[in-house]
């Protein structure tokens, strides 16, 4: 698995987690989800993500999102 996919597939995690967390615990989680969208906002536009360096550390390659 790559960064690529591996960013992917943490953000749709995190996202669907913070949606249940607003909806069964309480509504103001719904700021970890805005929370997470600015985030992979500002990495659209600037390249950098905190995950995507962690993910490197762990030691992932690199590589295009829809390789096989």
């Amino acid at each position: 698995m790559s960064i690529d996919r591996a960013m992917f597939r943490f953000a749709g995690i995190m996202v669907l987690i913070s949606v249940l967390l607003t909806q069964f615990v309480h509504p103001g989680f719904v700021w970890f989800t805005v929370f997470i969208g600015a985030n992979l906002l500002q990495s659209s536009f600037t390249g950098w993500c905190p995950a995507a360096k962690i993910f490197a550390k762990m030691g992932l390659p690199v590589g295009c999102a829809f390789e096989k």
